[in-house]
């Protein structure tokens, strides 16, 4: 990803015709079975994943880091032991590393294990909520224990089929006790139809104090996809996301677009620290064209109002940042 001296991030790709998508970010699996209703024996079934816990360990190495920083191109100190980890970077580890043989033909983990098998085509991660504790940050080096609940599983009709809401909590501790608190929201929904009605897009506040434009292109969505071991084909193989999946070009992952946020807010207060980040995705963001990260600090500099516009003008991602 490479910038000017404006700090706007270069590419080399046509702009192409606008086309109108209805929400859909980070992750659309695509399965066989078209589901468009649920059951009350499947919703039931699907419920029983209430409770349900997984415990995993890992170490905040400096490589990674090192890698997520060049990849948003960022002049960063090589880090070493104890080296705070920026906000969101924690989504380099954890990462799910099923086997080949595990994979579905879209490149993603076929369902099952963790969370519940949901036979509703596309899974969305639609946001979260994250509260770090400002006496213990992690820090390269760190060995913490990642302890995930699924707290809900809640259904509700939509005009255009079923929607399943998945909430999970994800607690990191690391020697000192509980350093970050998550809370990931994930909508499961039907593949649309001819005739389905798409939500109205909602237009992207004028009043930043802070903007910076970014033109992603394949080699940086590949960079990220790889930090994070996400195999999803709709993020790096053009072929498949055009001619499988129907979309025009790749789509952006949400986390990679959160984490851009929270970096405009380090760009432009360097020695902010975060107490509590939330962020809600409204729309896709596809590789073909810009889109603008945003960001005004409130009159009392307590909080951060971010957000994402895309190229036609649309919010496609808010965001709210909590300084500790």
């Amino acid at each position: 990803m490479k910038t000017s001296s404006s700090g706007r991030v270069l590419s080399s790709l046509p702009a192409r015709r606008s086309i109108d998508f209805e929400l859909q970010i980070h992750t659309v699996l695509k399965i066989t079975i078209d589901t468009r209703s649920l059951d009350a024996t499947t919703l039931a079934h699907l419920q029983g994943w209430v409770g349900k816990t997984e415990t995993l360990t890992d170490q905040i190495t400096a490589s990674p880091v090192r890698a997520l920083s060049a990849t948003l191109d960022r002049d960063d100190p090589a880090p070493e032991a104890g080296t705070p980890l920026p906000p969101l970077w924690h989504w380099l580890y954890f990462v799910p590393q099923p086997r080949q043989s595990e994979l579905g033909s879209d490149g993603h983990a076929k369902r099952g294990g963790f969370l519940p098998p949901v036979p509703l085509p596309r899974r969305m991660w639609a946001g979260g909520r994250l509260r770090w504790h400002p006496d213990n940050s992690l820090v390269v080096g760190d060995v913490v224990k990642r302890i995930s609940r699924i707290e809900s599983v809640t259904h509700k009709a939509g005009r255009t089929g079923d929607l399943l809401f998945v909430l999970v909590k994800h607690e990191l501790h690391d020697a000192k006790g509980l350093a970050l608190s998550e809370e990931h929201d994930i909508v499961y929904r039907a593949n649309p139809q001819p005739g389905d009605p798409v939500p109205p897009p909602q237009p992207a506040a004028k009043d930043a104090a802070w903007t910076l434009e970014v033109v992603p292109d394949d080699v940086l969505l590949f960079r990220y996809s790889a930090l994070t071991f996400n195999g999803h084909r709709i993020h790096y193989d053009r072929k498949y996301v055009t001619e499988v999946e129907g979309y025009p070009g790749l789509i952006v992952h949400g986390p990679l677009i959160a984490t851009l946020l929270a970096d405009l807010l380090r760009r432009n207060l360097p020695g902010a620290r975060l107490l509590k980040f939330e962020f809600r995705a409204a729309r896709p963001v596809f590789d073909l064209w810009p889109f603008k990260l945003h960001g005004l600090p409130s009159a009392d500099g307590k909080t951060v109002s971010l957000w994402t516009e895309d190229h036609e003008g649309w919010l496609t991602m808010q965001a709210t940042a909590t300084l500790a």
